[in-house]
């Protein structure tokens, strides 16, 4: 039996004296949000990190959602996938907008480009779509599509911190990113967020946007929000940012491990993410199919049983929640492949922390609930 809990993820946490030096400074300047210097510091930080053009930070990932959508003024139906978390698509339902879920492809867990044409009508604006686990997009064949038919595209990339295909970062695709740095994520500023933007002019409509939309004392030219991050959140970032390519070595010892130690087990299907050329090795994704000794939600158990709390990323799909009954598209027909993934996919705990001992813990009680042997 494990000495202690074992969860999905930890937030990596640099020592607590080397963030005292940072809160110090805080208290001297007395700034501590609207754009202080810990603030435009991380910004200035995160743009050269990830080579990016230009970046807005923000107060999270929701709020930066729904802030692209609005920045680029997108309305009526916006086609996405169902296999995400619920913010993907509650993003589009507090902007109006009609959410039109299109299947994935079953090899990356992606939006499937194939099924995206299909589901373009007049009313249709703009494509969604989710790097999900940190796995790129066929974002040409996304963007050839948007092309055609004259639709924006904003790239969830709530997972893509850091990560990169043949061309650089991903989060350059798309007309804007939105990315999460929520304390479940490889990169965390406590709570934060920010949105990839191609240009200054971009950016400085994006940060009226998350200012309430005010330019100045006296001038207010958009209903925006308060989507601001704070002077502490940043200087963690700053601080995080010294550590990350530590972190993310140390995530990568991790999935090696459970690669070698589950490689060949009946019904385990391990993640072949083929597009990314630098990885952030967010999740561990594995798919539990029938020749398994045990279903997914089995297995959920009794790895429960054991402290090891992993999650079925993504169950119920976002189109079987209540909130989206009135959705057109929430047939289960069309989505088949996104139904499978949901039945099928359990996440395994990933995080710089985990220990070699814990991974094979894990690792043996999936190995020997294949083998229909009760492990304790």
């Amino acid at each position: 039996m494990n000495d202690k809990p074992i969860y999905v993820t930890e937030p990596y946490l640099p020592p607590l004296d080397e963030f005292i030096p940072y809160l110090e400074q805080i208290w001297a300047s007395k700034k501590l949000t609207n754009n202080g210097p810990m603030h435009q510091q991380l910004e200035a930080a995160l743009r050269d990190y990830l080579g990016v053009p230009e970046i807005a930070l923000f107060n999270n990932g929701t709020i930066a959602l729904l802030t692209a959508l609005q920045a680029l003024r997108i309305s009526g139906e916006v086609i996405t996938t169902p296999f995400s978390f619920v913010a993907t698509g509650h993003s589009l339902l507090w902007n109006g907008i009609t959410p039109v879920f299109v299947d994935i492809d079953p090899q990356t867990f992606n939006l499937d480009p194939e099924k995206i044409e299909a589901a373009i009508t007049p009313r249709t604006t703009a494509i969604m779509p989710v790097h999900c686990y940190g796995n790129p997009c066929d974002a040409a064949a996304i963007q050839e599509i948007a092309d055609t038919y004259n639709l924006k595209v904003i790239y969830d990339a709530a997972h893509a911190f850091g990560v990169e295909d043949e061309g650089g970062s991903i989060l350059r695709h798309g007309d804007l990113s939105a990315i999460s740095f929520h304390a479940t994520k490889v990169f965390n500023t406590f709570e934060g967020g920010a949105i990839v933007c191609p240009d200054a002019k971009t950016k400085r409509h994006i940060d009226n946007l998350k200012n309430f939309g005010i330019v100045n004392e006296t001038t207010v030219v958009a209903s925006g929000i308060n989507g601001k991050m704070s002077e502490i959140n940043a200087a963690f970032g700053l601080l995080q940012l010294k550590h990350i390519d530590c972190a993310i070595r140390r995530r990568e010892e991790v999935d090696r491990l459970y690669r070698r130690n589950l490689e060949g087990i009946k019904g385990i299907r391990l993640p072949d993410f083929q597009a990314q050329t630098v990885s952030n090795y967010a999740y561990f994704p594995v798919r539990v199919s029938h020749d398994y000794a045990v279903s997914r939600d089995e297995l959920y158990e009794r790895l429960r049983e054991h402290d090891v709390y992993a999650r079925r990323y993504f169950y119920p799909l976002i189109s079987d929640h209540a909130v989206y009954r009135g959705a057109e598209s929430r047939s289960p027909s069309p989505l088949s492949h996104a139904h499978s993934a949901a039945d099928e996919v359990i996440c395994l705990p990933i995080s710089a922390s985990l220990s070699a001992h814990q991974v094979e813990f894990i690792c043996q009680v999936v190995k020997e609930h294949g083998y229909g042997v009760s492990y304790g």
